[in-house]
């Protein structure tokens, strides 16, 4: 059966109402484009969806590629999970011929498989942000044996486990996600889909293993790394990458040679951390862990005071606004002073946060134009998205060493401020966080900083020069794009070379960064080229796109002039954000 192109898809969920079936009463969630919300992969686009009755959201996952077999499992898969009550898992409905959709395929009516839609961030998006923070890992690895150990009680396995299909909820708590390779008793027998993911299942693993342990080895492997994370994250800076946590298919099958397994003895002093290795060490030697129980995933529980998300939110709510104490500079605090929530526009000069204050909410301090300067206290720990967005007279600022987060377009705008001080405790820079600083003269990213946004450094036209140090491993996007200074990148987790900046393995294209030239041949080892990749590269004319490349990210042409007759053929299979 051929299947419609993503682009046909999005035209049909434009109109919802009219061409799904029994779903006709879903809605789709607009970007901030005016398109449905969405993500892709090679085999699969997934919309949010929204019942205007309930209010409730939906996943809704309509397929670009046939796959054998794919009917029946997920009918087998929705009867194994229907009565299934479990936050680790979401509902799942497979709906033949419920979309209607005008393409050039001979069938016009296609299938979809419906699901609960879950925020969150992946757990792979979640590391990457917060690993040097020992209690939150601390928790995420507990949070994961809780979970390890429930999932090997069921009749059923995952088949695909890694952090790519976990999402971590704004509550902390964890859901898999992603049920391609799902086992059900049902299938006894059969061959399974996939073998997993190299990075996180057994080296030996083929398709004839398909029963309740294939997630065994995945959830022994990546149990140990959480909890070696937890205890020691350099590890993680040093042997981790983008794309998968301590251990690599070669580490599995060479384990006597593994540096990584090596480094793990230096922690053999802790109980719970000799039993997960233990566990690990048993499952690569078996394949499996049937003969073990479940309970030896869970450790101790972490004595942590955990503050919960809705205390530590950067997002101002209504009771705070309306509780808040208020300053003789007319600046709004939350009631107990740990939220800095809004400034007035008119705040002029210099001003001193308040001392205890923790939290910078979003767009707190955005459009204050005559703010020069601003004093931030060391109980700081997070300036939130869009905090100082469009203060064009702010000269320089001081980021305390209490912070570990710069939230998206944090400093966007920020026209005159021509030097900041980054901490080395800060592990995260979103999106845009630095865009349109075209005063900025020098920035040095620390080393603790693993995580850098789309974007961020946009139009900084008067920086000359920005490293990427080692711990950074992973890159949202391009944080180049439109920046056309010196380039260094330190970081093992990427190669850069000849003005192009790939992943590790050369199959992504992050950042395309010589705009003067005219052509490019894009190598054939890339698959996908990421968000803003191209973005700014307004001499590129002619550029080559093999067949090898299935994804193309959000604006990666932005301001390029890409030929209309490259565009007619992209837009077909990709669709018009690319552009």
């Amino acid at each position: 059966m051929q299947y419609p192109l993503i682009s046909e898809y999005v035209k049909a969920i434009q109109d919802a109402g009219d061409n799904l079936d029994k779903l006709a009463h879903l809605t789709p969630v607009l970007d901030d484009h005016g398109e449905p919300y969405r993500s892709s992969g090679a085999f699969a686009v997934v919309f949010k969806m929204q019942d205007k009755r309930t209010g409730k959201y939906y996943a809704l996952k309509c397929f670009a590629e046939e796959q054998e077999g794919r009917v029946d499992a997920y009918r087998q898969i929705a009867d194994e999970l229907d009565l299934l009550d479990s936050p680790y898992i979401t509902s799942v409905k497979y709906m033949e011929k419920e979309l209607f959709v005008d393409s050039q395929c001979k069938e016009v009516e296609f299938p979809v498989l419906l699901m609960d839609w879950v925020d969150g961030e992946t757990m792979e998006a979640y590391i990457a942000a917060n690993y040097h923070n020992q209690s939150v890992m601390s928790m995420l690895g507990y949070r994961f044996g809780k979970m390890a150990a429930w999932l090997r009680t069921q009749s059923f396995a995952h088949g695909d486990i890694k952090p790519d299909n976990i999402i971590v909820r704004p509550d902390g708590s964890l859901t898999l996600v992603d049920y391609d390779g799902m086992f059900v008793p049902s299938m006894k027998g059969s061959k399974s889909p996939t073998i997993g993911t190299k990075d996180f299942c057994h080296p030996l693993r083929t398709v004839n293993d398909f029963d309740e342990t294939i997630d065994d080895f995945s959830l022994a492997s990546i149990a140990l790394s959480l909890k070696a994370i937890s205890m020691n994250s350099s590890l993680f800076a040093t042997y981790g990458a983008s794309d998968r946590l301590l251990f690599s298919e070669n580490d599995y099958r060479n384990p006597a040679s593994s540096k990584v397994i090596s480094a793990l003895q230096d922690l053999m002093c802790d109980k719970n951390f000799c039993t997960l290795y233990s566990l690990f060490m048993l499952a690569l030697a078996r394949k499996e862990l049937s003969e073990c129980s479940f309970r030896l995933f869970i450790g101790e529980k972490p004595n942590i005071t955990f503050v919960m998300d809705e205390d530590l939110s950067t997002k101002p709510t209504e009771e705070e606004l309306k509780e808040a104490f208020i300053d003789e500079w007319g600046v709004k605090y939350s009631k107990d002073g740990r939220k800095l929530l809004k400034v007035p526009k008119e705040l002029s000069g210099a001003y001193s946060i308040k001392e205890g204050t923790r939290i910078i909410c979003d767009k707190a301090f955005s459009f204050c134009g005559s703010l020069s300067k601003i004093i931030i206290p060391s109980s700081v720990t997070s300036i939130g998205d869009n905090a100082f967005m469009g203060c064009r007279s702010l000269l320089d600022i001081v980021i305390p060493s209490s912070v570990t987060s710069i939230g998206d377009d944090a400093f966007f705008a920020c026209s005159s401020l021509s030097k900041i001080v980054i901490p080395s405790s800060v592990t995260s820079i979103g999106d845009d966080a630095f865009a349109g600083c075209h005063s900025l003269s020098k920035i040095v990213i620390p080393s603790s900083v693993t995580s850098i946004g789309d974007r961020a450094f946009n139009n900084c036209s008067s920086l000359k020069y920005i490293s990427i140090p080692k711990s950074v491993i992973c890159l949202n996007g391009n944080p180049f794009a439109d920046w056309d200074g010196k380039l260094e990148c330190l970081s093992p987790n990427f190669i850069y070379e000849d003005d192009v900046l790939f992943n590790k393995d050369k199959s992504k294209i992050i950042s395309f960064r010589n705009q003067n030239v005219e052509s490019y041949v894009i190598p054939n080892s890339v698959t996908s080229i990421g968000d803003s990749a191209f973005w700014g590269c307004r001499s590129l004319s002619d550029i080559v796109i093999p067949s090898s490349v299935t994804s193309i990210g959000d604006c990666a042409f932005d301001n390029c002039k890409i030929p209309d007759n490259l565009r007619l053929e992209l837009f077909p299979r990709f669709g018009n954000r690319i552009f």
